[in-house]
């Protein structure tokens, strides 16, 4: 199993994406997605910093979640050297995750989520390095889910985008991990 060395990697900037200028409401994203009773909620939430801190805070919980998950891959003995420093450079884009979250639950007025002292991680199934990826892209996979059901809740449209940014951050993290594996790493022209 053949994996990119990070340096390899090439990952577009977030500030082009952000700066792009196309811009999109949380309505208009649910509408074009066939979805108008999340239109309908989204234009009803639109200006609630209360809701929309307690999206970010959802996704919080997940980024801790994933950092501690990446530092057991880290720690578990079964990851080559190349793969090893994968998972900590993905770790390191889940901890810019959480600070950028972080920061902007507190300005909203709430409490940023704290990581937890324990995560009920399946250490029992992890015996090579392959489940250790499988792990990983199982937790991606579940984020690009969240992020994607996530974005059009927002009611400030620059949220939804900073949502969308990291969306595509763990997106690119679950196809990594599907080639490392041996799978196609986009194996769909859209993602649920």
């Amino acid at each position: 199993m053949k994996i990119a060395h990070p340096s390899l990697l090439i990952i577009p900037s977030r500030r082009r994406f952000l700066h792009s200028g196309a811009t999109l409401s949380a309505a208009a994203v649910a509408l074009l997605a066939g979805r108008p009773s999340l239109a309908a909620q989204a234009d009803a939430r639109k200006g609630d910093p209360a809701a929309d801190a307690r999206i970010l805070n959802t996704a919080l919980a997940a980024e801790h979640e994933a950092i501690a998950a990446y530092q057991l891959g880290a720690d578990s003995g079964l990851l080559r050297a190349p793969t090893r420093d994968l998972a900590l450079q993905f770790q390191g884009h889940h901890k810019a995750h959480v600070d950028l979250l972080a920061q902007t639950v507190a300005r909203l007025g709430g409490t940023p989520a704290e990581k937890k002292q324990k995560y009920n991680f399946p250490t029992g199934d992890l015996k090579a390095e392959a489940d250790v990826l499988r792990f990983a892209s199982g937790l991606e996979r579940g984020a690009v889910s969240a992020y994607l059901g996530a974005v059009p809740l927002f009611g400030n449209p620059d949220l939804a985008k900073a949502a969308a940014s990291i969306l595509g951050d763990e997106a690119m993290h679950w196809a990594i991990l599907r080639q490392a594996l041996g799978e196609d790493p986009v194996p769909s022209a859209f993602v649920s």
